[in-house]
């Protein structure tokens, strides 16, 4: 099946305001005539800037989920809790939906969001021309879900505040929450780092070759 894209009809877009140009392959660098932006066919250094934010997202998803990401001090004593352990006391404690609505927000979600994008940067990066259009539909997915992943972190400062207000206890964020802040931002960063173009240029082997003189 061929697919037209806009490299290979000679267009261009602008990443700051969206304006489709014509390219214009002797004037470097080209800007954007609306918005002065330079224009770049694909996004200069794109798969390795986000194997970077991934990896370095991967090695905090550890302490994010062994350290504890809140401490609670009371008369009863002094409790830490991981995430994990958040979702087993809201469970036993029978408030089942929160503790699903956490576990999917706070593991499921981050670790799926790894996963979908380290597969698309290895299949990009060996230039596979497999499912294009259902690998671009993950990254859609992945970059619309992404900013849920923070439910967790919005959670811990409601339970602070509500346990404040009422004088039970003195709750404070733990240093997972941190690195799970971490994990979210560095996620984000790198699904807006790749370059999903980058996926067709590999689906035709002649668009492939005609391409690759291309800036």
């Amino acid at each position: 099946m061929k697919y037209v894209t806009a490299r290979r009809a000679g267009l261009v877009t602008c990443h700051a305001c969206g304006r489709v140009e014509p390219r214009v392959r002797f004037v470097t660098p080209q800007h954007c005539g609306r918005c002065g932006a330079t224009l770049h066919s694909r996004n200069p250094d794109s798969l390795m800037r986000t194997w970077a934010l991934l990896i370095a997202a991967a090695l905090l998803y550890i302490p994010a989920n062994l350290l504890p990401v809140m401490h609670t001090s009371s008369l009863l004593g002094s409790e830490d809790d991981t995430i994990m352990s958040g979702v087993v006391y809201f469970w036993t404690s029978g408030d089942w939906p929160l503790a699903v609505i956490v576990f999917i927000a706070s593991i499921m979600v981050p670790m799926l969001k790894l996963s979908v994008l380290a597969l698309l940067t290895i299949t990009t990066q060996r230039r596979s021309r497999w499912r294009p259009e259902q690998r671009t539909t993950l990254y859609r997915i992945v970059e619309q879900i992404g900013r849920w992943s923070m439910l967790d972190i919005f959670v811990i400062t409601l339970t602070i505040a509500l346990v404040r207000f009422k004088s039970l206890a003195v709750i404070t964020a733990g240093p997972g929450a941190i690195a799970f802040g971490s994990v979210v931002i560095l996620t984000m960063m790198a699904s807006m780092q790749f370059d999903p173009r980058l996926i067709w240029d590999n689906v035709d082997r002649n668009t492939q070759k005609n391409s690759g003189s291309e800036p």
